[in-house]
C-alpha cells in the first residue's frame, strides 16, 4: 500500500471531488487524501490528480512525484506554463475510456452511413421513403489520431468490415486499416474518406486542422464527426460546407464553448447532431483504481504509465 507519509491532492475545478475521493478511501484507507481548498501540509502531497488545475499552483507543491490527469486529454496539464519539470504526466486511459470511446465512434459512423439524418430531415415532413444502404465494405472511414483510443476504434471498425483509413503525426501500422501520416498526405487521407472521424489530442498543430480545405478535400456527401477537441473545428467552414451541399451531415460532441451560445445555428441545424461531451465520462472507480496502481508501481521504483510528453502535447 501507498506510504502513510505522503498524500495525494485532488483538484477538480467545476467538478464533485468528494466523489472521485470517496473512491479512493474505499479502495486505500490508509492513505492521506486531500481536496484543493482544504487546510494541509504542501510538502506532503506526492501525487496530484487533477482537472484543470489552477496556473502555477503544481510548482508550489515541493515534493510532487507525479501527477495524474482525471481525463484522457492533458492538454489542460500542459497549458500551465509554470508546469514543473521532471514531474511525469500520467494519462489514465483505461479499458473503460477505450470501451466508451469506441462505441459512440461506431454510433456515430453507424448514423452516418444508415442516413439516419437524412430520415430525422424528413419526419417533420412526413416524408417515408426507401434508401437504399451502401455495404459496409463500400463505406471507407477516416480515423485521424492513432493513439490508444483511436486505434481500438480502427480495430473495432475493420472487424464491422467497414474500409478503415487512419492519420497521424507520425507513421502507424494497424492491422486492415491503411495509414497516413503527415501533413503532406492529409488531404491524400481525406480525399478517400466517407465518414471523417477526429479523434486527435489538443496541440499547437492540430487547433483549426477541421478546416475548409480539409472539408474540401473529403469527397461529396462525406460527414464529419469530431469527438477529439472543440478547437480542432473550423465552425464557419463547416457550416459553410454543410449548407453548400458539400458535406452531408455532422455529429459534435465537442464545440470551443461548451455550451454553445443560445443563438449558435447548430443547434437548430438539420445536418448537425450535437452531444454535450459524452464521447467518455471518467469512472471515479476505474480512476481510483488506476491512480493507486500506479502508486504502488512508483512505490516500487517504477515509473508509472501510460506517460504523457511534453513535447507532443499528449
Amino acid at each position: 500500500m501507498p506510504d502513510q507519509k505522503k498524500a495525494l491532492l485532488i483538484i477538480a475545478t467545476g467538478e464533485n471531488a468528494e466523489e472521485w475521493r470517496s473512491e479512493l478511501v474505499k479502495a486505500a484507507p490508509t492513505l492521506d487524501i486531500h481536496v484543493l481548498g482544504e487546510e494541509f501540509d504542501p510538502a506532503t502531497i506526492a501525487w496530484a490528480l487533477v482537472w484543470r488545475p489552477p496556473v502555477g499552483y503544481l510548482a508550489s507543491l515541493p515534493n510532487l512525484e507525479a501527477i495524474f490527469s482525471m481525463a484522457a486529454g492533458v492538454d489542460h496539464i500542459f497549458a500551465d506554463d509554470q508546469l514543473p519539470q521532471g514531474i511525469p504526466v500520467v494519462k489514465l486511459v483505461h479499458e473503460a475510456t477505450r470501451q466508451q470511446h469506441r462505441d459512440y465512434v461506431l454510433h456515430a459512423v453507424i448514423h452516418h452511413h444508415r442516413d439516419m439524418m437524412l430520415f430525422a430531415e424528413r419526419q417533420p415532413q412526413k416524408v417515408w421513403k426507401f434508401v437504399r444502404p451502401a455495404m459496409n465494405a463500400q463505406r471507407s472511414i477516416g480515423l485521424m489520431g492513432a493513439g490508444p483510443l483511436g486505434i481500438f476504434a480502427a480495430e473495432a471498425l475493420v472487424s464491422l468490415g467497414y474500409q478503415v483509413r487512419v492519420w497521424s503525426r507520425s507513421p502507424k501500422s494497424i492491422d486492415g486499416a491503411q495509414s497516413f501520416h503527415g501533413t503532406d498526405q492529409l488531404h491524400d487521407f481525406a480525399a478517400g474518406t466517407d465518414i471523417l472521424v477526429s479523434m486527435l489530442p489538443k496541440t499547437p498543430e492540430t487547433i483549426g486542422i477541421l478546416d475548409a480545405a480539409l472539408f474540401a478535400a473529403l469527397p461529396e456527401g462525406a460527414a464529419v464527426v469530431n469527438i477529439g477537441r472543440g478547437d480542432h473545428l473550423d465552425e464557419g467552414a463547416l457550416l459553410a460546407a454543410l449548407n453548400s451541399g458539400h458535406l452531408s451531415g455532422a455529429t459534435l460532441d465537442v464545440l470551443a464553448q461548451e455550451p454553445p451560445a443560445e443563438d449558435h445555428p447548430f443547434w437548430t441545424h438539420s445536418k448537425v447532431r450535437l452531444t454535450p461531451h459524452i464521447a467518455s465520462e471518467p469512472n471515479p472507480w476505474v480512476t481510483a483504481m488506476a491512480v493507486l496502481g500506479n502508486i504502488d508501481r512508483m512505490q516500487q521504483g517504477l515509473a508509472p504509465e501510460p506517460r504523457a510528453d511534453r513535447a507532443s502535447g499528449y
